[in-house]
Protein backbone atom coordinates (compact mmCIF):
# COMPACT_ATOMS: atom_id res chain seq x y z
CA UNK A 1 0.00 0.00 0.00
CA UNK A 2 0.71 3.37 -0.92
CA UNK A 3 0.79 7.26 -0.51
CA UNK A 4 1.12 9.98 -3.16
CA UNK A 5 1.79 12.85 -3.69
CA UNK A 6 1.85 14.91 -6.69
CA UNK A 7 2.80 18.92 -6.45
CA UNK A 8 3.25 21.49 -9.31
CA UNK A 9 3.06 18.67 -12.48
CA UNK A 10 2.53 19.95 -15.79
CA UNK A 11 2.92 19.16 -19.12
CA UNK A 12 2.59 20.25 -22.77
CA UNK A 13 2.78 18.61 -25.94
CA UNK A 14 3.89 21.51 -28.42
CA UNK A 15 2.24 24.28 -28.14
CA UNK A 16 -0.83 22.47 -26.29
CA UNK A 17 -0.82 22.61 -22.62
CA UNK A 18 -2.50 19.32 -21.34
CA UNK A 19 -1.73 19.92 -17.32
CA UNK A 20 -1.51 23.01 -15.62
CA UNK A 21 0.27 22.49 -11.94
CA UNK A 22 -1.64 19.34 -10.42
CA UNK A 23 -1.47 19.08 -6.86
CA UNK A 24 -3.59 16.46 -5.25
CA UNK A 25 -2.44 14.19 -2.31
CA UNK A 26 -3.44 10.42 -2.59
CA UNK A 27 -3.75 8.49 1.40
CA UNK A 28 -2.84 4.86 1.79
CA UNK A 29 -5.39 2.67 0.77
CA UNK A 30 -7.86 5.31 -0.80
CA UNK A 31 -9.51 5.24 -3.73
CA UNK A 32 -9.33 8.08 -6.25
CA UNK A 33 -10.76 8.78 -9.28
CA UNK A 34 -9.94 11.13 -11.62
CA UNK A 35 -12.81 12.09 -13.60
CA UNK A 36 -13.76 14.27 -16.26
CA UNK A 37 -14.55 15.10 -20.33
CA UNK A 38 -11.88 13.24 -22.93
CA UNK A 39 -8.84 15.55 -23.10
CA UNK A 40 -9.00 17.29 -19.84
CA UNK A 41 -5.47 15.73 -19.05
CA UNK A 42 -7.09 12.63 -16.92
CA UNK A 43 -5.14 9.99 -18.64
CA UNK A 44 -1.32 12.05 -18.94
CA UNK A 45 -1.88 12.53 -15.72
CA UNK A 46 -1.60 8.84 -15.01
CA UNK A 47 0.45 8.16 -17.61
CA UNK A 48 3.38 10.44 -15.90
CA UNK A 49 1.94 8.66 -12.21
CA UNK A 50 3.18 5.39 -13.88
CA UNK A 51 6.57 6.29 -15.62
CA UNK A 52 5.18 6.42 -18.87
CA UNK A 53 5.31 9.91 -19.47
CA UNK A 54 7.41 12.42 -18.29
CA UNK A 55 6.30 15.59 -16.60
CA UNK A 56 7.51 18.96 -18.03
CA UNK A 57 7.70 20.25 -14.44
CA UNK A 58 6.83 19.48 -10.87
CA UNK A 59 7.45 16.01 -8.26
CA UNK A 60 5.54 12.92 -7.92
CA UNK A 61 6.41 11.14 -4.26
CA UNK A 62 5.12 7.20 -3.54
CA UNK A 63 5.57 6.05 0.37
CA UNK A 64 7.17 10.08 0.28
CA UNK A 65 10.39 8.74 -1.84
CA UNK A 66 10.17 10.83 -5.25
CA UNK A 67 9.71 8.59 -8.02
CA UNK A 68 10.43 11.09 -11.14
CA UNK A 69 13.42 10.03 -11.96
CA UNK A 70 12.30 6.32 -12.01
CA UNK A 71 11.66 3.63 -14.84
CA UNK A 72 8.49 2.49 -15.16
CA UNK A 73 9.41 -0.91 -14.11
CA UNK A 74 10.77 0.49 -10.93
CA UNK A 75 7.72 2.19 -9.18
CA UNK A 76 6.17 -0.52 -7.91
CA UNK A 77 2.75 0.20 -9.78
CA UNK A 78 0.04 -2.01 -11.13
CA UNK A 79 -1.48 -0.61 -14.09
CA UNK A 80 -4.65 -1.94 -15.93
CA UNK A 81 -5.03 -0.38 -19.33
CA UNK A 82 -8.78 0.42 -21.56
CA UNK A 83 -7.32 -1.94 -23.72
CA UNK A 84 -6.54 -4.53 -20.89
CA UNK A 85 -3.09 -5.32 -23.29
CA UNK A 86 -3.34 -9.58 -22.96
CA UNK A 87 -1.10 -11.12 -25.49
CA UNK A 88 -3.79 -13.19 -27.55
CA UNK A 89 -0.95 -15.93 -28.02
CA UNK A 90 -0.56 -17.18 -24.39
CA UNK A 91 -3.31 -18.61 -21.93
CA UNK A 92 -5.03 -17.03 -18.94
CA UNK A 93 -2.43 -18.18 -16.22
CA UNK A 94 0.63 -17.34 -18.74
CA UNK A 95 -0.89 -13.82 -19.08
CA UNK A 96 -1.05 -13.15 -15.49
CA UNK A 97 2.51 -15.02 -15.00
CA UNK A 98 3.96 -12.14 -17.13
CA UNK A 99 5.16 -9.99 -14.25
CA UNK A 100 6.32 -12.56 -12.44
CA UNK A 101 8.26 -14.04 -14.52
CA UNK A 102 9.99 -10.90 -16.01
CA UNK A 103 10.91 -10.40 -11.89
CA UNK A 104 11.33 -13.20 -10.86
CA UNK A 105 13.41 -14.98 -13.34
CA UNK A 106 16.70 -14.06 -15.67
CA UNK A 107 16.73 -13.45 -19.31
CA UNK A 108 18.01 -17.32 -19.92
CA UNK A 109 15.58 -18.74 -17.55
CA UNK A 110 12.69 -17.27 -19.34
CA UNK A 111 13.44 -18.68 -22.99
CA UNK A 112 10.96 -21.60 -23.40
CA UNK A 113 13.83 -24.30 -24.23
CA UNK A 114 16.38 -23.52 -21.76
CA UNK A 115 15.35 -21.59 -18.79
CA UNK A 116 13.14 -24.85 -17.56
CA UNK A 117 16.74 -26.73 -17.78
CA UNK A 118 18.22 -24.01 -15.51
CA UNK A 119 19.04 -24.83 -12.06
CA UNK A 120 16.67 -23.77 -9.33
CA UNK A 121 13.92 -22.71 -12.25
CA UNK A 122 11.67 -25.30 -11.14
CA UNK A 123 11.02 -24.07 -7.98
CA UNK A 124 10.17 -20.53 -9.07
CA UNK A 125 8.42 -21.55 -11.58
CA UNK A 126 6.12 -23.52 -9.14
CA UNK A 127 5.97 -20.84 -6.83
CA UNK A 128 4.74 -18.45 -9.80
CA UNK A 129 2.34 -20.91 -10.96
CA UNK A 130 0.98 -21.18 -7.47
CA UNK A 131 1.02 -17.18 -7.03
CA UNK A 132 -1.33 -17.39 -10.23
CA UNK A 133 -3.73 -19.55 -9.07
CA UNK A 134 -4.30 -17.49 -5.98
CA UNK A 135 -4.86 -14.50 -8.03
CA UNK A 136 -6.92 -15.92 -10.53
CA UNK A 137 -8.95 -17.16 -7.33
CA UNK A 138 -8.91 -13.75 -5.87
CA UNK A 139 -10.95 -12.64 -9.15
CA UNK A 140 -12.72 -15.71 -9.37
CA UNK A 141 -11.17 -16.48 -12.80
CA UNK A 142 -9.42 -20.22 -11.48
CA UNK A 143 -11.25 -21.70 -13.81
CA UNK A 144 -10.32 -20.05 -17.04
CA UNK A 145 -6.15 -20.35 -16.64
CA UNK A 146 -6.31 -22.85 -20.04
CA UNK A 147 -8.00 -20.52 -22.13
CA UNK A 148 -6.56 -18.33 -24.59
CA UNK A 149 -8.31 -14.20 -24.51
CA UNK A 150 -10.24 -14.94 -27.91
CA UNK A 151 -12.11 -17.39 -26.10
CA UNK A 152 -13.00 -15.28 -23.14
CA UNK A 153 -16.01 -12.45 -22.88
CA UNK A 154 -15.08 -8.86 -22.21
CA UNK A 155 -15.59 -8.75 -18.76
CA UNK A 156 -13.40 -12.38 -18.59
CA UNK A 157 -10.77 -10.19 -20.05
CA UNK A 158 -11.39 -7.40 -17.83
CA UNK A 159 -10.68 -9.64 -15.00
CA UNK A 160 -7.44 -10.97 -16.23
CA UNK A 161 -6.09 -7.81 -16.66
CA UNK A 162 -6.72 -7.17 -12.74
CA UNK A 163 -5.64 -10.43 -12.10
CA UNK A 164 -2.17 -9.82 -13.50
CA UNK A 165 -2.11 -6.53 -11.68
CA UNK A 166 -2.88 -8.39 -8.69
CA UNK A 167 -0.18 -10.92 -8.55
CA UNK A 168 2.53 -8.31 -8.60
CA UNK A 169 1.38 -7.03 -4.79
CA UNK A 170 1.93 -3.68 -6.12
CA UNK A 171 2.20 -0.33 -3.51
CA UNK A 172 -0.65 1.07 -6.15
CA UNK A 173 -3.30 0.11 -9.15
CA UNK A 174 -3.32 2.33 -11.17
CA UNK A 175 -6.55 2.05 -13.37
CA UNK A 176 -7.10 3.73 -16.91
CA UNK A 177 -10.86 3.57 -17.91
CA UNK A 178 -10.66 -0.48 -17.97
CA UNK A 179 -14.65 -0.53 -18.36
CA UNK A 180 -14.98 1.60 -21.37
CA UNK A 181 -14.66 -1.56 -23.50
CA UNK A 182 -17.95 -3.36 -21.78
CA UNK A 183 -21.32 -2.77 -22.30
CA UNK A 184 -23.90 -1.62 -20.10
CA UNK A 185 -24.87 -4.96 -18.25
CA UNK A 186 -21.14 -5.81 -17.70
CA UNK A 187 -20.01 -2.19 -16.76
CA UNK A 188 -22.43 -2.46 -13.70
CA UNK A 189 -21.22 -5.54 -12.75
CA UNK A 190 -17.44 -4.80 -13.16
CA UNK A 191 -18.05 -1.74 -10.94
CA UNK A 192 -19.32 -3.72 -7.69
CA UNK A 193 -16.48 -6.23 -8.10
CA UNK A 194 -13.61 -3.39 -8.81
CA UNK A 195 -15.14 -1.97 -5.25
CA UNK A 196 -15.38 -5.01 -3.31
CA UNK A 197 -11.45 -6.14 -4.56
CA UNK A 198 -10.73 -2.72 -3.26
CA UNK A 199 -12.15 -3.12 0.29
CA UNK A 200 -10.68 -6.73 0.14
CA UNK A 201 -7.17 -5.43 -0.50
CA UNK A 202 -7.27 -2.32 1.42
CA UNK A 203 -4.75 -1.21 -1.66
CA UNK A 204 -4.45 2.35 -3.21
CA UNK A 205 -6.64 2.72 -6.28
CA UNK A 206 -5.97 5.56 -8.63
CA UNK A 207 -9.17 5.31 -11.33
CA UNK A 208 -9.34 7.12 -14.81
CA UNK A 209 -12.78 7.66 -16.16
CA UNK A 210 -15.23 10.10 -18.18
CA UNK A 211 -18.10 8.47 -16.71
CA UNK A 212 -19.72 10.19 -13.53
CA UNK A 213 -21.28 7.06 -12.42
CA UNK A 214 -18.16 5.01 -11.84
CA UNK A 215 -16.49 7.84 -10.69
CA UNK A 216 -19.17 8.35 -7.69
CA UNK A 217 -20.23 4.87 -6.95
CA UNK A 218 -16.54 3.95 -6.30
CA UNK A 219 -14.79 6.70 -5.13
CA UNK A 220 -14.04 7.69 -1.28
CA UNK A 221 -12.72 11.25 -3.58
CA UNK A 222 -13.10 12.08 -7.05
CA UNK A 223 -10.75 14.73 -8.71
CA UNK A 224 -12.84 16.30 -11.57
CA UNK A 225 -10.62 17.87 -13.84
CA UNK A 226 -11.73 20.36 -16.60
CA UNK A 227 -8.46 21.57 -19.49
CA UNK A 228 -5.30 20.45 -17.60
CA UNK A 229 -6.80 21.63 -14.03
CA UNK A 230 -8.33 19.71 -11.00
CA UNK A 231 -11.64 22.09 -10.75
CA UNK A 232 -12.63 20.07 -7.07
CA UNK A 233 -11.31 17.32 -5.09
CA UNK A 234 -13.59 15.98 -2.33
CA UNK A 235 -16.23 13.44 -1.47
CA UNK A 236 -18.67 12.33 -4.00
CA UNK A 237 -21.02 13.60 -2.12
CA UNK A 238 -19.80 17.00 -1.34
CA UNK A 239 -19.01 17.49 -5.11
CA UNK A 240 -22.45 16.73 -5.53
CA UNK A 241 -23.97 18.75 -2.91
CA UNK A 242 -21.55 21.49 -3.28
CA UNK A 243 -19.93 21.93 -6.70
CA UNK A 244 -17.28 24.45 -6.60
CA UNK A 245 -17.30 25.45 -9.86
CA UNK A 246 -20.25 25.79 -12.43
CA UNK A 247 -18.30 23.59 -15.18
CA UNK A 248 -18.11 20.69 -11.98
CA UNK A 249 -21.38 21.23 -11.50
CA UNK A 250 -22.56 20.92 -15.36
CA UNK A 251 -20.46 17.97 -15.68
CA UNK A 252 -21.60 15.81 -12.38
CA UNK A 253 -25.26 14.75 -11.98
CA UNK A 254 -27.46 12.82 -14.29
CA UNK A 255 -29.28 14.72 -15.92
CA UNK A 256 -26.99 17.64 -16.00
CA UNK A 257 -27.43 20.59 -12.98
CA UNK A 258 -29.53 23.72 -15.62
CA UNK A 259 -27.53 26.55 -15.18
CA UNK A 260 -29.76 29.89 -15.78
CA UNK A 261 -28.40 33.25 -15.34
CA UNK A 262 -29.06 34.90 -12.03
CA UNK A 263 -30.80 37.54 -13.65
CA UNK A 264 -33.59 35.40 -15.12
CA UNK A 265 -34.64 35.12 -11.25
CA UNK A 266 -36.41 37.84 -9.21
CA UNK A 267 -34.39 38.39 -6.15
CA UNK A 268 -31.57 36.41 -7.43
CA UNK A 269 -27.84 37.72 -7.54
CA UNK A 270 -25.36 38.31 -10.16
CA UNK A 271 -23.81 35.37 -11.35
CA UNK A 272 -25.40 32.07 -12.41
CA UNK A 273 -27.87 30.40 -11.12
CA UNK A 274 -28.12 26.39 -10.56
CA UNK A 275 -30.30 23.87 -10.23
CA UNK A 276 -30.90 20.35 -10.21
CA UNK A 277 -33.74 18.75 -11.48
CA UNK A 278 -35.16 17.81 -8.66
CA UNK A 279 -35.39 21.67 -7.51
CA UNK A 280 -37.24 22.46 -10.38
CA UNK A 281 -41.21 20.68 -10.95
CA UNK A 282 -43.69 21.70 -13.37
CA UNK A 283 -46.28 24.52 -11.70
CA UNK A 284 -49.61 24.71 -13.80
CA UNK A 285 -51.28 26.63 -13.62
CA UNK A 286 -49.68 28.88 -10.74
CA UNK A 287 -48.31 32.14 -10.45
CA UNK A 288 -45.52 33.46 -7.87
CA UNK A 289 -41.51 34.95 -7.94
CA UNK A 290 -40.63 31.40 -8.24
CA UNK A 291 -42.49 30.64 -11.57
CA UNK A 292 -40.40 30.48 -15.01
CA UNK A 293 -41.93 29.74 -18.44
CA UNK A 294 -40.51 27.43 -20.84
CA UNK A 295 -41.45 25.40 -24.02
CA UNK A 296 -41.09 21.97 -23.85
CA UNK A 297 -38.39 20.22 -26.23
CA UNK A 298 -38.27 17.07 -24.96
CA UNK A 299 -39.58 14.04 -22.88
CA UNK A 300 -38.08 11.02 -21.12
CA UNK A 301 -40.28 8.07 -19.61
CA UNK A 302 -37.78 6.22 -17.21
CA UNK A 303 -40.23 3.74 -15.65
CA UNK A 304 -39.86 5.38 -11.95
CA UNK A 305 -39.37 9.07 -13.12
CA UNK A 306 -40.23 11.31 -15.68
CA UNK A 307 -38.18 13.95 -17.40
CA UNK A 308 -39.41 16.81 -18.77
CA UNK A 309 -36.36 19.38 -20.94
CA UNK A 310 -37.66 22.71 -21.55
CA UNK A 311 -36.04 26.67 -23.06
CA UNK A 312 -36.58 29.32 -21.45
CA UNK A 313 -37.73 32.74 -23.42
CA UNK A 314 -33.98 33.79 -22.41
CA UNK A 315 -32.80 30.63 -24.61
CA UNK A 316 -31.16 28.54 -21.74
CA UNK A 317 -32.10 25.08 -20.87
CA UNK A 318 -34.10 23.60 -17.70
CA UNK A 319 -34.58 19.91 -17.05
CA UNK A 320 -37.30 19.20 -14.02
CA UNK A 321 -37.65 15.54 -12.47
CA UNK A 322 -41.43 14.66 -12.03
CA UNK A 323 -43.67 11.58 -12.17
CA UNK A 324 -43.97 9.50 -15.00
CA UNK A 325 -47.34 10.52 -15.88
CA UNK A 326 -46.85 14.39 -15.92
CA UNK A 327 -43.39 13.56 -18.57
CA UNK A 328 -46.43 11.68 -20.48
CA UNK A 329 -48.51 14.22 -20.47
CA UNK A 330 -46.46 17.22 -21.38
CA UNK A 331 -45.85 18.31 -24.77
CA UNK A 332 -43.75 19.48 -27.23
CA UNK A 333 -43.80 23.02 -28.03
CA UNK A 334 -45.94 22.82 -25.21
CA UNK A 335 -46.04 26.69 -22.79
CA UNK A 336 -45.42 24.89 -19.75
CA UNK A 337 -44.74 26.96 -15.98
CA UNK A 338 -42.14 25.45 -13.70
CA UNK A 339 -41.68 26.62 -10.33
CA UNK A 340 -37.61 26.56 -8.68
CA UNK A 341 -37.02 25.90 -4.98
CA UNK A 342 -34.70 28.60 -4.31
CA UNK A 343 -33.81 26.72 -1.22
CA UNK A 344 -31.54 24.26 -3.37
CA UNK A 345 -30.16 26.90 -5.62
CA UNK A 346 -26.61 26.97 -6.12
CA UNK A 347 -24.84 30.22 -7.18
CA UNK A 348 -21.44 30.97 -8.89
CA UNK A 349 -20.09 34.31 -9.70
CA UNK A 350 -19.67 35.53 -13.24
CA UNK A 351 -16.25 33.31 -13.51
CA UNK A 352 -17.99 30.27 -12.71
CA UNK A 353 -17.01 29.76 -9.22
CA UNK A 354 -19.43 29.28 -6.12
CA UNK A 355 -20.28 32.09 -4.43
CA UNK A 356 -22.77 30.30 -1.70
CA UNK A 357 -22.84 27.38 0.85
CA UNK A 358 -24.47 24.02 -0.17
CA UNK A 359 -28.17 24.31 -0.10
CA UNK A 360 -30.10 23.73 2.80
CA UNK A 361 -31.74 20.62 1.42
CA UNK A 362 -27.67 19.00 1.44
CA UNK A 363 -25.74 21.13 3.68
CA UNK A 364 -25.74 18.24 6.53
CA UNK A 365 -23.89 16.28 4.55
CA UNK A 366 -21.00 18.53 3.30
CA UNK A 367 -18.62 19.72 5.96
CA UNK A 368 -17.73 22.61 4.30
CA UNK A 369 -14.17 23.21 6.28
CA UNK A 370 -13.15 20.42 5.38
CA UNK A 371 -13.40 21.08 1.29
CA UNK A 372 -10.45 20.65 -0.74
CA UNK A 373 -10.49 22.92 -3.70
CA UNK A 374 -7.35 23.08 -6.36
CA UNK A 375 -5.45 26.19 -6.80
CA UNK A 376 -6.03 27.98 -10.17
Amino acid sequence: MATIAIAGVEKSFGDTTVLSGIDIDIADGEFISLVGPSGCGKSTLLRILAGLESSDSGSISICGKPVDGLRAADRDLAMVFQSYALYPHLDVAANIAVPLRMRRLSTMGRLPLIGPLLPGSKVVNRTIADDVRIAAKAIEIDHLLSRKPGQLSGGQRQRVALARALVREPAAFLLDEPLSNLDAKLRVSARAEIAALHRRLGATFVYVTHDQVEAMTMSDRIAVMMNGRILQCDTPRAVYAAPAHKSVAEFIGTPKMSIIDGASLPGSQQGWVGLRPEAIEIARPAANDDLLAGTVTHMEDLGHEGLVHATLKTGETIVARTNPSAAREARVGELLRFSADMRQAHHFDSQGWRISPAPAALASDVDEPTKQLAHV
